[in-house]
């Protein structure tokens, strides 16, 4: 069985006053069984780390070298050195705003596991993919070409999000994001075996606290990767609690 992971993804939002967020479910009731991870910007990754207590801490995405001269890039050392222990790579926001490949995403895998970090590789069909009939031919390339051969579920978790429910409000139906679930897991089953029956598989694309249980109770769904809903722990808290009771 998959591990269930809450996961939290602040984007480009928060300043140190923020983290009094974080401080609230760390210092909060949070349910066994259920691991949580948020994701602040990287200017707030240290502070974080010293007050998540068994909040877990990622980055937002690590370039693929482990130095060099790449002014403005974080590299996954760099991460883990400030705290982290997850970085998210492949967002589609990554792969639209700044134009990043697949190829580009397996190499940043690689460097996240070189430094004990977990990647969260994100994949994820445009409104265009998925009125063309593609939605499913297109996640399973970005699948195939994101990962490395040296996926175990111990370092990688994968997260669905389709490009057009992402902070629109719009979901899919819970028959789609079955669909797509079911054929990522055979994926990762065919290609790794035993360790592709037990990666997390996260849904992310406007998950709420008011739709959080439907989408938790649907097969090959082992959490979620949140956005806006993340920022209060007023919102990301009944998430957490849906997930541990799913």
């Amino acid at each position: 069985m998959a591990r269930k992971l809450a996961a939290g993804n602040w984007k480009m939002n928060g300043t140190g006053d923020s983290l009094m967020e974080l401080e609230a479910l760390a210092t909060g009731d949070l349910p066994q069984g259920v691991e949580v991870l948020i994701c602040p910007p990287a200017p707030l990754i240290s502070r974080a780390a010293e007050i998540a207590g068994g909040i877990r801490i990622g980055g937002q995405d690590c370039h693929a070298e482990a130095s060099g001269a790449h002014t403005g890039d974080t590299s996954a050392m760099m991460l883990k050195d400030a705290g982290a222990s997850y970085v998210i790579l492949g967002h589609s926001e990554r792969r639209s705003d700044h134009g990043e490949s697949d190829e580009v995403v397996r190499a940043k895998t690689e460097a996240a596991y070189a430094a004990d970090l977990i990647a969260v590789v994100c994949v994820g069909e445009t409104l265009e993919d998925r009125e063309a009939g593609s939605t499913l031919q297109v996640v399973c390339m970005q699948l195939a070409g994101s990962l490395p051969d040296s996926v175990t579920a111990d370092n990688t978790v994968v997260a669905y999000e389709p490009v057009w429910a992402i902070g629109t409000g719009k979901v899919p139906t819970l028959e789609q994001i079955a669909e797509v679930h079911a054929a990522l897991r055979d994926a990762l089953t065919q290609r790794y075996g035993d360790a592709g029956d037990n990666i997390p598989l996260l849904y992310g694309g406007s998950v709420k606290p008011g739709n959080a249980a439907d989408i938790f109770a649907t097969a090959n769904v082992d959490g979620a990767l949140v956005g806006g809903a993340s920022l209060k722990s007023a919102d990301f808290g009944p998430i957490i609690a849906a997930l541990a009771a799913s």
